[in-house]
């Protein structure tokens, strides 16, 4: 029976979670060097044995797993209709507060689930959950090594290359911005030629892992500032000394809303004044506050179903382990709050005239331009805030339905599609949106400022 999902107050959100408050004291916080962290995600999978599955996406450069811990109540198996989500933490090596809080966050969900935490378990049974605490672990070893007392802002950012993987994923922004001016396509945009030989072995690693799973809402987790950052991150314009420009995606109230929803269950990102900045109400459009080209972020968006966020979550990157509880208890309420965003908007399934369903179907919302796609189950999400809507499911060799449908601020509407075999003389029409073939179009190279 599909769960109903709400939006009750803050404070009772917050009584749900304090109601059976993890166990613990102070001491129970620390840094986790490798070995620790590895040992900390199999103790919770030890713990929860029939709700979470630990896997590997690959390997550092210097050979370490990149282990994710996946919560639901069917460990490895995608569920029809049940969304996909990631937390992703340590990208740079040295910004180590959103790895601690994933593994804080996995335990609580074990010890929660266990204790009989209604919303917790509400959200095990009904969300497919996963939790990448390192993406780079090889740049965690470096910082350590110096310690929280003489970590430098740069040491152990990148990786063991000394690349930053934020900057490190395919450029697709210069080639949706090209597409933008000349009605082109706006959605899953092609990755270029030879794109596995350009990336580091973490960045190649996250992008197959975003081609196997069909991830809904994600977010990674950074230090340095205090605030939630959502996409576009790179500018449409060429940087000018001294301005700053606004690039708005075509969901761009769905993203203020999102980060919004972080930064108020939050502590104390909402109230703007952090780490000797001011961003109102705790959000900022990335590019707004300064331009970056081939972030994980926007190729999340722009690349896969994916709307993921980027939370700066701690003024210092790497902080003493006696600033951890404080972390935590600023963040945690945050982490579930924003986890539960997924279940918004309008999901459901898209289907032949035979009861077949239909992979890789396009899901069009009238007056937004950027679509989504129904994954191999013929399963599809589209998150969106209330309001009424017209939408459209179309797939090569078949007529486009269209329906209207009104969504509410509680869980996502459910509605189907069936789409019909279309006439074969017809079978070679373009009838989506008139967008050109993309494998005609040449894309001049180099568009970005960097």
């Amino acid at each position: 029976m599909q769960q109903r999902w709400t939006l009750p107050r803050l404070g009772a959100l917050l009584l749900g979670l304090m109601g059976t408050l993890v166990s613990g004291t102070e001491s129970d916080f620390q840094h986790h060097r490798y070995e620790e962290l590895v040992r900390a995600l199999f103790a919770v999978q030890s713990e929860c044995p029939y709700i979470t599955r630990i896997y590997s996406i690959g390997r550092s450069v210097e050979g370490r797993h990149l282990y994710v811990l996946e919560f639901s109540d069917n460990p490895g198996i995608h569920e029809a209709l049940e969304p996909e989500f990631k937390y992703v933490g340590n990208m740079h090596g040295n910004e180590v507060v959103g790895r601690e809080l994933l593994i804080k966050f996995s335990q609580f969900l074990c010890e929660e689930y266990r204790a009989g935490n209604e919303r917790i378990m509400r959200l095990i049974h009904d969300t497919r959950i996963h939790i990448l605490p390192s993406m780079n672990p090889d740049g965690y070893e470096v910082a350590a090594r110096q310690g929280p007392e003489f970590n430098g802002y740069l040491v152990g950012r990148g990786n063991s290359r000394e690349i930053d993987l934020n900057r490190n994923f395919p450029d697709l922004n210069a080639l949706m911005y090209y597409y933008e001016k000349t009605n082109g396509r706006n959605h899953h945009l092609p990755l270029p030629d030879n794109w596995e030989q350009q990336v580091e072995p973490e960045t190649l690693a996250v992008i197959k892992w975003m081609q196997n799973y069909n991830f809904i809402l994600s977010a990674n987790l950074h230090g340095g500032a205090v605030v939630a950052n959502y996409p576009f991150d790179k500018s449409r314009d060429p940087r000018i000394r001294g301005r700053t420009t606004y690039a708005a995606t075509p969901d761009d109230k769905i993203f203020k809303k999102l980060a919004r929803t972080y930064s108020y269950a939050h502590s104390w990102m909402h109230k703007g004044w952090n780490c000797g900045d001011f961003f109102d109400e705790g959000i900022t459009n990335g590019a707004s506050w300064y331009s970056l080209s081939k972030g994980m972020q926007d190729f999340n968006y722009l690349y896969t179903n994916c709307f993921e966020i980027t939370l700066e979550l701690s003024c210092d990157k790497f902080p003493p382990a006696s600033s951890l509880p404080r972390e935590w208890l600023g963040n945690r309420e945050a982490l579930v709050s924003y986890l539960e965003q997924v279940h918004h908007g309008i999901k459901g399934m898209v289907y032949d005239e035979n009861n077949n369903p239909i992979a890789n179907a396009e899901i069009s919302v009238a007056g937004i331009s950027h679509d989504v796609t129904s994954g191999v189950d013929g399963d599809y999400f589209r998150l969106l805030l209330p309001g009424t809507y017209t939408v459209t499911a179309s797939a090569p060799g078949h007529v486009p339905s269209t329906s209207t449908v009104t969504v509410g601020p509680a869980e996502a509407i459910q509605l189907y599609f069936y789409l019909k075999t279309a006439p074969k003389q017809n079978l070679n029409v373009k009838h989506h949106h008139g967008k050109k073939n993309i494998s005609s179009t040449k894309v001049p190279l180099n568009l970005g400022p960097r």
